[in-house]
């Protein structure tokens, strides 16, 4: 399945329901569906989640573990194979040059999902507020650590709402079991606190990655502004181009969006040879991957008595609100490092619409784009 499942999150239910319920009847659709909308909640990749948690149920945090390492690798692997054949080429402007519609095409993509996440989760006016805020601060701010804050102002204005949610009995004790959270946030000190006083890049790739996958909320287009805005703008690690092109060509890859972080890994380490590539993608894609499973092994365990409370329901709202709204920004920000041209607007256009209208896959639409900058 890491091999075959292509097109994000959404596409990626599509084969658990077909894999895991229809064919080996591992669970039930009820179970996978409860499953996929408890990782919907929690920051980290969804459809990533969603398949750890399924290992952990079947088998375990063994089975869990091996899970995720199966599910993620392929995808890693081609990235950074990727990164090393860019880095490496010595006329690497003219690869740039011959993929350079990539990078529009990566931006419809963005769009699409934007489109996508809105009319799926915008359905009230404290919602259209939201996102409408989220994208203007995106928009203005433009900061790495402005986003978390978004998501919590976003579950904050709906979470008021929450007399709306209808009760739910609460018959059984509420009890939580706090070693894998412990776990997560054990992390997240220690890594900071080595990232800040230690110059050596591997581990501050680490901390960066595991930060963004530790607030991130909606799926890997929505982590796409925070690792634009922190390894373009701010670091300078990443031309916009080798960003956008690399995005772009990593929805021609099955498996996980999130994997796209061992890319930008082994770019940012390309002074230390391929050896350093490889490093700086390993500990960027377990930077990105950990924190997601960490708190899904967490939550599991008392989220029948968590979805109970009303207020946490309510704020489900507001946080998928300010989340689509980071996406709506994400395309625009994007679009604007694009040189001005008549192509780069109609490709984004073009790639919106074979996405909405037809059923032509992802990796056709990107091997399109490459044949034309071949061609043109």
């Amino acid at each position: 399945m890491a091999l075959t499942a292509f097109g994000g999150p959404q596409a990626h239910m599509a084969y658990f329901l077909d894999h895991f319920v229809a064919k080996r009847g591992y669970l039930s659709e009820e179970e996978l569906m409860e499953l996929n909308a408890l990782c919907q909640i929690l920051p980290g990749p969804t459809s990533t989640q969603t398949i750890t948690a399924i290992g952990f149920r079947i088998g375990g945090p063994g089975l869990a573990y091996l899970t995720l390492l199966v599910w993620s690798l392929p995808a890693v692997s081609i990235l950074v194979f990727i990164a090393i054949a860019l880095s490496s080429f010595q006329h690497k402007e003219q690869i740039l040059e011959h993929i350079r519609f990539v990078q529009p095409i990566a931006v419809g993509f963005i769009a699409y999902a934007a489109f996508r996440i809105t009319r799926k989760v915008i359905k009230s006016k404290s919602g259209i507020l939201v996102m409408i805020l989220s994208i203007g601060l995106s928009l203005y701010a433009g900061s790495p650590f402005l986003y978390p804050v978004l998501i919590l102002i976003g579950g904050l204005v709906t979470a008021i709402k929450y007399k709306r949610q209808p009760k739910i009995e609460k018959n059984e004790p509420f009890k939580v079991v706090w070693t894998n959270f412990i776990l997560w946030g054990s992390v997240v000190i220690i890594a900071g606190a080595l990232a800040t006083f230690t110059p050596v890049r591997p581990i501050k790739l680490f901390e960066n990655f595991y930060r963004n996958g530790s607030l991130i909320f909606g799926g890997g287009q929505v982590l796409i502004p925070l690792l634009y805005t922190e390894f373009v703008k701010f670091k300078h690690f990443l031309s916009s181009a080798e960003f956008l092109s690399g995005f772009g060509l990593a929805q021609a890859v099955p498996g996980p969006v999130f994997s796209f972080s061992a890319y930008i890994g082994a770019l940012s380490m390309r002074n230390d040879g391929i050896g350093g590539m490889i490093l700086g993608a390993l500990v960027s894609a377990a930077g990105i991957f950990l924190p997601g499973t960490f708190l899904i092994f967490f939550v599991i365990r008392f989220w029948e008595s968590l979805k109970r409370y009303r207020i946490v329901r309510a704020s489900l709202e507001g946080i998928t609100a300010a989340s689509s709204g980071m996406v709506v920004a994400a395309a625009i920000i994007l679009f604007m490092p694009l040189e001005h041209n008549i192509i780069n607007p109609l490709l984004v256009v073009i790639t919106f619409a074979l996405l909405q209208f037809t059923k032509i896959k992802a990796p056709l639409i990107i091997l399109g784009g490459i044949l034309l900058g071949f061609i043109i």
